[in-house]
């Protein structure tokens, strides 16, 4: 519990760090967010000007910077100035989605990586293991926008076997409960909505989690060959251990630790890349909302979506450092 009070601790000044530059960022780039507010409607100076006076522009940065932060920890991220409508509101209506393609990008990812990392480190320097690694290398070395307009235009254009683009179809009906499209389906027990939630999700999952896989699957096997060398598992060998029971107790788990770092890791990478898959994709999540604020010179709204990144990204570090302890528990008396 030390440990963990530890590293939550030092999140704090990660947050704050976090919020300040953003916050200086979008107050010294270029444009006026008032100007854009009030574009085409004729306002003249005196209306601009009580316009920021309402959104505290006129006070000086480090005190506006004061007042976010101390509305911010009570949870009031500020109004979007282009939808009218809370930040928080609009990040908690499109986080689901977000988490939702993630969550299969990853699961995509784990599924193709970890057996073939395995087999090419059991495998070595043999022929399985020079086509795997040299498919590994060659998917790291494809952008991921270009893995999805190749998946669009193969599989849902050309192909016609899966949608290219949206959520859901707008035909099909599916009472929102969670936010999560999966869930939701389950729990009404929608199977039309499964199946087309399913079909809408095959396709940005695969992209997204091409590259994670390719970067996870040289993770395992560099890993386990390091592992594999050393002289324990050669005593257990020794001792007339099972190769799979060596494999699964002494070889796998001890060399987590690099990957579950590098998965934590990507993960990140995965928030960060559905900026531009959701972008391509017409996904309604955050990565869609934070290029329409960008767009609209929403600021409120480009920081609230930056700061809610950074607290994910807070929080899987966060279960990193616990499933650290949970593989190997010296690590918690450090």
């Amino acid at each position: 519990m030390r440990y963990l009070l530890r590293r939550l601790v030092l999140t704090i000044p990660v947050l704050f760090g976090v919020a300040a530059v953003v916050f200086t960022i979008m107050h010294v780039i270029p444009g006026d967010p008032v100007q854009l507010m009030f574009a085409g409607t004729g306002a003249n100076e005196e209306q601009r000007q009580a316009m920021r006076h309402a959104l505290g522009l006129d006070l000086p940065l480090p005190v506006q910077y004061v007042n976010y932060v101390a509305k911010a920890i009570r949870g009031d991220l500020g109004q979007s100035i282009h939808f009218k409508q809370p930040v928080l509101n609009l990040i908690l209506e499109r986080m689901p989605a977000t988490i939702e393609l993630t969550l299969a990008s990853l699961t995509v990812a784990l599924t193709v990586s970890f057996p073939i990392g395995v087999i090419s480190a059991l495998k070595r320097y043999t022929l399985i293991d020079h086509i795997t690694m040299t498919g590994a290398t060659l998917g790291i070395s494809l952008p991921t926008f270009w893995v999805s307009i190749l998946l669009i235009m193969l599989v849902a254009v050309y192909l016609g076997w899966l949608p290219g683009f949206g959520r859901i179809t707008y035909e099909v009906n599916l009472q929102r409960i969670t936010g999560f499209n999966l869930i939701d389906s389950l729990l009404t027990w929608n199977i039309l909505a499964l199946k087309d939630t399913l079909a809408h999700l095959v396709l940005p999952a695969l992209a997204l989690g091409t590259a994670v896989a390719t970067f996870t699957t040289r993770m395992v096997r560099s890993s386990m060959l390091e592992v594999i060398s050393q002289d324990y598992v050669g005593v257990a060998r020794a001792k007339g251990l099972g190769e799979r029971l060596i494999l699964t107790r002494h070889v796998l788990r001890n060399a987590l630790i690099p990957v579950v770092t590098l998965i934590g890791v990507q993960i990140g990478g995965l928030l960060g890349g559905a900026v531009v898959t959701e972008t391509i994709f017409a996904w309604p999540g955050i990565g869609r909302l934070v290029i329409q604020a960008i767009n609209n010179r929403d600021y409120l709204l480009v920081q609230g979506v930056v700061i809610a990144f950074a607290l994910i990204r807070v929080a899987i570090n966060l279960l990193t450092d616990v499933l650290y302890v949970w593989i190997d528990p010296r690590i918690g008396h450090i």
